[in-house]
């Protein structure tokens, strides 16, 4: 594939037209033609030259290399303070300008997002951010290490991350073809209602704003009457008293205003919002090894400062809702921070037990019983039995 995109290449040179747009593209100078034989002459020196030249020694001569990423949600943090300068800045920054990026949120790409493995996987998408939540549709397995209840604190969250971590990867070369290089993070989804409560088992009866089938029916054990509605009408939602309470970010929550609308948020995270983002794997087989050494060494560090941001955001989040000193990004409320009980802790793992993982193995099947009992399992001291 490689060597036909140069023979490509090598025409429309001939032709004197321009390079085309490519997720791993070069700049190359036009040498401008005398005559129609002595452009055959040159495509013929050209030819002759690809044929015997190695790929090695072809990259070599060209530079910089240039990707073209999808990034995550728009408008969010990560995105914005991450993401988006890291590709458009960072990258070049770190390899004296031989990495050249531009990225775009997939939500502004004309990217479905229960489609981007698909779209990883042919090619289409190069190197890509998908969120797990999004494609459990196409793929729930892969949704384990962040299913409701699983993971209470970000403590939790990044052993669970690290124990899955190898079954991902690998899952992810053998039915997509995706090489793995980052997992990122949002930060913790939580509970903010109108009414008072003191436990999650006060919000039985209620009708809470949900976002995935785990959360549904996790609330639904619960008691409670789940509503999947996106988040831009969560606010107006709560107002017109269509639900009383809604689980979302804590700081994304206080950005639309709840804090306004709401009086008590629990501490205790649903899910967190997790996602990978990888390449097609041709493309980064392609690639120079210097290359993919310094783009996974960067994008380690990348992830490293989503994940303390998301930490951070998280109870930065709590901090402004409740009106506390140390609120800087968001605005001062004055909500009441339900803390996380005994009882709690109790309800959360049974609610995991009885509802949640039976859930989700009915819709995932019998692969998913085998990874998360030999992955997830034996720390959690859960295990997932067949439907």
């Amino acid at each position: 594939m490689i060597r036909v995109c140069q023979l490509m290449r090598v025409k429309r040179l001939a032709m004197s037209s321009p390079d085309p747009p490519d997720f791993v593209s070069r700049s190359q100078k036009r040498v401008p033609l005398r005559s129609w034989w002595t452009a055959m002459v040159r495509v013929s020196w050209a030819l002759l030259l690809i044929a015997v030249t190695p790929f090695a020694a072809w990259s070599q001569a060209e530079a910089p290399i240039r990707m073209r990423v999808v990034g995550g949600l728009a408008d969010v943090s990560q995105y914005l303070r991450y993401e988006e300068p890291f590709w458009r800045d960072r990258i070049s920054q770190a390899t004296g300008g031989r990495i050249v990026a531009e990225i775009a949120p997939f939500d502004r790409s004309g990217i479905r997002g229960q489609e981007m493995l698909s779209l990883i996987r042919l090619g289409v998408v190069s190197f890509g951010t998908a969120l797990l939540a999004v494609v459990s549709t196409e793929e729930p397995e892969f949704n384990a290490i962040d299913l409701p209840a699983v993971n209470p604190d970000i403590a939790a969250l990044r052993r669970s991350v690290a124990i899955f971590r190898g079954h991902l990867r690998d899952t992810l070369r053998e039915r997509y073809d995706i090489e793995l290089l980052g997992v990122y993070t949002y930060p913790a989804q939580v509970v903010f209602c109108r009414r008072a409560f003191s436990k999650l088992a006060d919000l039985a009866g209620r009708r809470i704003r949900t976002s995935s089938v785990g959360q549904s029916e996790m609330f639904t054990a619960l008691g409670a009457t789940p509503v999947v509605i996106p988040f831009a009408d969560i606010l107006s939602a709560i107002k017109s008293g269509v639900v009383e309470c809604a689980v979302t970010g804590t700081l994304s929550g206080n950005d639309i205003g709840l804090h306004e609308v709401t009086s008590h948020v629990h501490a205790m995270a649903i899910t967190w919002g997790l996602s990978i983002f990888g390449a097609n794997l041709n493309t980064w087989n392609a690639l120079p090894n210097w290359a993919k050494e310094t783009i996974r060494t960067e994008v380690s560090k990348l992830e490293a400062d989503i994940w303390d941001a998301a930490e951070r955001e998280t109870g930065e989040g709590l901090a402004c809702n409740s009106g506390q000193p140390n609120c800087q990004q968001g605005r001062r409320g004055s909500m009441t921070v339900v803390p996380v009980s005994s009882a709690d802790e109790l309800r959360r793992r049974q609610l995991l037990t009885e509802s949640v993982l039976p859930g989700w193995v009915r819709r995932c099947g019998s692969d998913c019983v085998d990874a998360w009992n030999k992955t997830l399992a034996p720390v959690l001291g859960i295990q997932a039995q067949p439907d």
